[in-house]
């Protein structure tokens, strides 16, 4: 199975890449994300502005139920109702953009579990994302079971990375 995609958006143009794995399927053994990327943007994330102009990308079911806005960023779309969001300004300064994704990480997840393989920049990113374990760590120590009210930033944060924030 080698199937070709051509992205044509906003933020890439000509960008080419390969579907080498089934959607959803052969993982890297480290790498479990608690949710896909369908069930995120059903439940809100990035303000619902990120990757409107990608939908011929990705499968039209992701965004059956998606909370999106093209207009602007809009914290109410998300899950826990807050901003936990940086600009791209700050991920392109602290070196967390790669060329083949330059909308970072969940794009690079998105673009993974669709079947593309690029095994040195996927460990690199799913390193990233095992770091994450930090802000749980942070919000099992700091709230009660299930207090979906108690660091709501950062449970929106952590839900970015497509950990269940709702059964910390």
């Amino acid at each position: 199975m080698k199937i070709k995609i051509t992205v044509n958006d906003k933020m890439q143009t000509g960008y080419e890449y390969f579907l080498v794995a089934p959607m959803g399927e052969r993982f890297d053994r480290e790498f479990a994300p608690e949710l896909t990327p369908k069930r995120m943007l059903a439940m809100g994330i990035f303000g619902g502005k990120y990757m409107t102009d990608c939908q011929k990308e990705f499968p039209k079911d992701w965004y059956e139920k998606a909370k999106l806005n093209s207009e602007f960023h809009d914290p109410k779309l998300n899950c826990f109702g807050v901003n936990a969001s940086q600009p791209l300004s700050v991920w392109r300064e602290k070196g967390w953009i790669h060329p083949a994704d330059p909308r970072g990480w969940f794009q690079w997840y998105c673009r993974y579990y669709m079947g593309r393989r690029l095994p040195e920049y996927d460990q690199w990113q799913i390193k990233r994302w095992k770091a994450i374990a930090r802000h749980i760590a942070q919000i099992k120590k700091n709230c009660a079971p299930r207090d979906l009210s108690c660091r709501k930033k950062q449970r929106q944060a952590v839900l970015h990375w497509a950990y269940d924030a709702r059964k910390i």
